[in-house]
């Protein structure tokens, strides 16, 4: 989804074996946290990662290895 930029529900949907309903609700639980953006245009809604809360996290998530994620891409 990172790479794709904005994305329908049903394009989104298309990658999981969920139900439309499963899809929309979860969707709506991710716009809630913050961790997407909802863009409306015409009669669709689109939807894309909220880079800056992964990057938040990923800095969070390294300060417990120590950030030998950096050092094992060297």
């Amino acid at each position: 989804m990172l790479k794709r930029g904005k994305m329908s529900a049903g394009e989104i949907g298309q990658h999981f074996d969920m139900t439309g309903a499963t899809i929309s609700y979860h969707l709506s639980q991710l716009k809630k946290a913050g961790l997407i953006f909802e863009t409306k245009y015409k009669n669709y809604v689109y939807y894309e990662i909220n880079v800056s809360v992964f990057e938040e996290i990923m800095l969070w998530f390294s300060q417990f290895n120590g950030g030998k994620q950096d050092e094992e891409k060297e």
